[in-house]
């Protein structure tokens, strides 16, 4: 945890508690709060109530002093009780009209206040009076207050209309009806106080239910915050519980977790000293968690660093701090036991302040050993023990990056078992599994100590001499193949005779781990192909390895062109000799490769190579796709020329590709070229080599529609006797015959007679090498079909007759070349 996060963590905390405080009292606070405002308008209400209890008895104290004052007046006349009269009845009216202002609608508020205080009644009690009045003028017991209230109106009248008629009476002197108004003052009293009567028991009835609901009310209230008291409380109890409950269950897991797990758990106090270890913790220190707890680290172990060899006295203090990570580190026990381990450490913080720290401690023991396995699976072979190709080519650079005049010493060896695939195909891979045993047991036997052995892969061996010249070079070679020789192999019963063809280079000869390598291979495959069983030494000038090294360079040269594009095809025309058929354009195609220069290069130099190491198969689909490719687009170029039949080479491996009719079939749906237009040639020594699958792959392809010709005609032994079982459709006559037919009589003689032979069988000829127009007149006089060579026409690229774009040649980073059609490469 970094510094501004240890700052904001407390006051994250302290608003994490704030806002937990408010929830939980904001219930609280809600309830009491309502009832302060209960007791609040209970108060006011009350204080209202009690005002119209005094104002009532005001109200009736000055209409009884009205009847008494009025009373006597009538009896004495005397100015004094009419005067007090007055003052007595101006009460109860003054109370009248302020219920009159406040019964307007709206109500007039000011006359209220002025008739209120008319009636006597306390300037601070007024405005609980109007309030009271207004919002609970329509309950129960108050409107029927009020009603009575209205209805002593009319005798509050009649009253004031008698004490005027009285005073007037007197002013005038006029006392004859005197004992009149008497009766009339006793039956306004008569019937003023019945209505005042029942006005003031309403009030009171009124001011006790009200006293009563209000008491209720708070009562009521009290137990809601009780009951809520009850009930919050009771919520805590059980979240604490649950969270009690929780934190049990959570610290058993811990434990039951930090038990299982595989790496030490250690925590410590601030200080450093022990608090908990887990059982893994207890097996690698050595001591009980009851025994060490309280104890400081560094008095139960140790942690070394394996590189130094010094103690990490700082590891602890790191994980207080910061934490801690560290690989390659040695645990020492107190009983001196080590412990290769891995440790991490993290600091606990509480509050923000450290409170302790964990370390974490893997046992690197298994790791190492599983480490040590793997170094040695990588660098040996799991069948034989012994190096393989990977350490076997590492041991040999080293050896090669030794001062010239050193590794002169050193020779090299490539031993291939003959007879291990015989073992392998007719007893199984048990077999062969042992023989390799057996065998590297016998050549690991024959070999000084110094010397390395390695299995390079299935039944390929190479042996590494130190410090040995060339003839103890050989004569140890000549020791290897005669121990494998007489090496005596059975299995269920059967015996076999093993032998091993090996290819031996001196090291000083060569430079790099591939040149030397790929010299004892060459070695190694030429002593096979002499015959097996054999030790061939390689040297610099001897032509045929030199020759089969170029092969072998040859075989990524290639796979490098076919990935690269760098093939392309060019095309020779073949012309009818019949002037009827010349509309037809025939061509064949040829193949070229430019090489990493851009160079073009003639098929005599790779050809061979392609042949030998089984790259003719890539090739022919290549031919076969591009070509396809490029009759296609010529369909979609209006007014170019409309090639009849395009002849396309295919090697002899392709016959036995059951595969390659398949891949035919697809590319004609691709491209919808159609089949009768191509015409696959076929060499006459490859097809006789193997003519049953040569017959089934034609007729597999004629039938959809494909044409064939037999090329290098009369270069076979029997091809009179095999051309019958072959059906081809052209005859190409070998050049050989050809070029020389002007000058040589045997020579047209042969062309005569293939010619009339082909058309007895009813197939067309062709004739080759055809370089000058002397050949041409002598074959047309002879009845051949078509004529092909210089004298017919050049090889250009296959494209122009097409109509396509010309394909060039972009030089690539580094002088590598790459073959593209421009203006919109055709890449079907």
């Amino acid at each position: 945890m970094d510094r501004d996060s240890a700052k904001t963590a407390p006051a994250s905390v302290k608003h994490r508690v704030k806002h937990r405080l408010l929830r939980l009292v904001s219930p609280f606070v809600a309830v009491i709060a309502l009832q302060a405002l209960l007791a609040c308008v209970s108060l006011e209400t009350l204080s209202a109530v009690r005002a119209y209890v005094g104002g009532e008895g005001l109200w009736s104290k000055g209409q009884k002093d009205a009847i008494h004052f009025v009373t006597l007046y009538s009896k004495t006349g005397d100015e004094q009780y009419f005067r007090r009269f007055q003052a007595a009845i101006a009460i109860p009216l003054a109370d009248r009209a302020a219920r009159l202002a406040l019964e307007q609608r709206p109500p007039d508020l000011i006359a209220a206040r002025d008739g209120f205080l008319g009636g006597g009644n306390h300037a601070d009690d007024i405005p609980g009076m109007i309030w009271l009045f207004r919002y609970f003028g329509d309950v129960s017991y108050m409107a029927t207050a009020i009603h009575d209230w209205r209805a002593t109106d009319r005798i509050l009248d009649q009253l004031q209309a008698l004490g005027d008629a009285l005073h007037d009476e007197y002013s005038r002197s006029d006392t004859g009806n005197i004992e009149a108004r008497k009766e009339q003052i006793e039956q306004i009293d008569r019937q003023l106080a019945p209505r005042a009567t029942a006005f003031s028991e309403s009030l009171g009835a009124g001011s006790r239910s009200i006293t009563l609901l209000l008491t209720v009310a708070n009562v009521l209230a009290a137990i809601a915050l009780i009951v809520l008291i009850v009930w919050h409380t009771r919520n805590m109890l059980r979240q604490r519980l649950a969270f009690e409950n929780a934190l049990k269950a959570e610290k058993e897991r811990a434990q039951v977790t930090l038990a299982s797990l595989g790496e030490a758990v250690i925590s410590t106090d601030a200080e450093g000293r022990l608090d908990y270890m887990n059982p893994e913790a207890e097996r690698m220190i050595g001591s009980a968690t009851a025994d060490a707890r309280g104890l400081s680290l560094s008095s139960l172990f140790s942690i070394v660093d394996e590189t130094t060899g010094q103690v990490n006295d700082r590891l602890i203090d790191q994980s207080l701090r910061e934490g801690a990570k560290t690989r390659h580190q040695l645990l020492v026990r107190r009983d001196a036991g080590t412990l290769p381990v891995s440790v991490v450490g993290a600091p606990l913080r509480s509050g923000g302040e450290a409170a302790g720290a964990v370390l974490v401690l893997h046992d690197m023991t298994s790791e190492r050993e599983l480490i040590a396995r793997l170094s040695w699976q990588a660098s040996h072979d799991a069948l034989t023990g012994l190096a393989n190709r990977r350490e076997f080519e590492s041991r040999l650079g080293s050896a090669l990056g030794q001062p010239p005049q050193q590794r002169g010493g050193h020779s090299l060896m490539f031993l291939d078992l003959d007879q291990f695939k015989v073992v392998n195909d007719t007893c199984g891979h048990a077999a062969g599994d042992e023989l390799l045993r057996q065998t590297s047991d016998l050549l690991q036997e024959n070999l000084r100590d110094g010397d390395l052995l390695a299995r390079l892969g299935g039944d390929e061996f190479g042996v590494l001499l130190h410090h040995c010249d060339a003839a103890s070079a050989e004569e140890n070679a000549e020791r290897l193949r005669l121990a494998v020789q007489e090496l005596s192999f059975a299995w269920n019963g059967r015996a076999f005779s093993i032998s091993v063809s090996i290819g031996l280079a001196h090291i000083a000869q060569s430079n790099t781990v591939e040149e030397i390598m790929q010299a004892v291979d060459v070695a190694c495959y030429m002593a096979k192909e002499k015959g097996r069983n054999r030790v061939q030494v390689h040297s610099p000038s001897d032509s045929e390895l030199a020759q089969r090294i170029g092969e072998m360079a040859w075989v990524q040269r290639i796979r490098n062109a076919l990935e690269e594009q760098r093939f392309c095809l060019y095309a020779q025309e073949i012309r009818a000799l019949d002037d009827a058929a010349r509309h037809h354009l025939h061509v064949e195609l040829l193949l070229r490769l430019h090489d990493e220069d851009g160079e073009m290069v003639q098929p005599g130099s790779f050809m061979p190579a392609a042949e030998r190491f089984g790259l003719m198969r890539l090739i022919d689909r290549w031919v076969v796709r591009n070509a396809f490719g490029l009759l296609a687009g010529q369909l979609d170029l209006p007014g170019s020329a409309r090639i009849s039949s395009c002849a396309i080479n295919l090697s002899g491996t392709t016959f036995g590709d059951d595969d390659f009719i398949d891949y035919v079939r697809q590319q004609f749906k691709i491209h919808r070229v159609a089949p009768e237009t191509i015409c696959f040639e076929i060499t006459e020594t490859s097809a006789i080599a193997n003519i049953s699958s040569a017959r089934r792959f034609i007729q597999a392809l004629q039938k959809l529609g494909c044409r064939f010709s037999l090329d290098d005609f009369g270069t076979g032994m029997s091809s009179f006797s095999y051309l019958k079982h072959l059906p081809v459709d052209y005859i190409k006559i070998d050049g050989s015959f050809v070029k020389e037919i002007v000058k040589s009589k045997v020579d047209r003689a042969m062309v005569e007679m293939i010619a009339r032979m082909a058309k007895v069988m009813g197939k067309s000829v062709i004739a080759e090498f055809v370089e000058s127009e002397e050949i041409v007149a002598a074959l047309r006089e002879i009845g051949v079909d078509y004529a092909q060579g210089y004298a017919i026409g050049r090889p250009k690229p296959f494209e122009e007759y097409c109509g396509s774009p010309r394909r060039t040649l972009r030089l690539r980073p580094g002088g590598r070349a790459h073959a593209r059609i421009s203006q919109g490469a055709l890449r079907r």
